[in-house]
């Protein structure tokens, strides 16, 4: 079992139902022997999680230039009782860019009063 990327950023590879690789560039923040990911809850990678937990990861940079080998893996969402433990490690990784972020996209959600969930947390664990 390879360890996963310690890199600030990581190219998310999901897959369609169709086996097509969809690679997008993320934050992500060790947490154990695993990495959590934050992103939109209506994003097309999570879309694609739903029927298929199989992931690649790879070191990158901002702009998704993989820069080292990929890492097999195998997405879960977090459970929301497991949400602290989650965004305490994305704050330990990103700091105040990450506080920030988090707050202002959960003041937007609130001021458009939408319903549920604007962001989903997954967890990445290597195959």
């Amino acid at each position: 079992m390879a360890p996963l990327p310690q890199s600030p950023y990581v190219s998310l590879t999901t897959f369609r139902r169709t086996g097509v690789a969809v690679a997008t560039p993320v934050w992500a923040a060790p947490d154990g022997n695993s990495l959590v990911v934050w992103t939109r809850a209506d994003s097309g990678k999570v879309k694609r999680l739903r029927h298929t937990s199989r992931v690649t990861v790879a070191p990158c940079d901002v702009r998704g230039r993989v820069q080292g080998p990929a890492v097999d893996g195998v997405a879960t969402f977090v459970e929301h009782t497991d949400w602290p433990q989650a965004l305490a490690a994305l704050r330990r990784t990103y700091g105040l860019r990450f506080t920030l972020g988090h707050h202002t996209s959960r003041l937007w959600h609130t001021l458009l009063r939408r319903p549920g969930e604007r962001h989903e947390l997954l967890c990445i664990r290597p195959t």
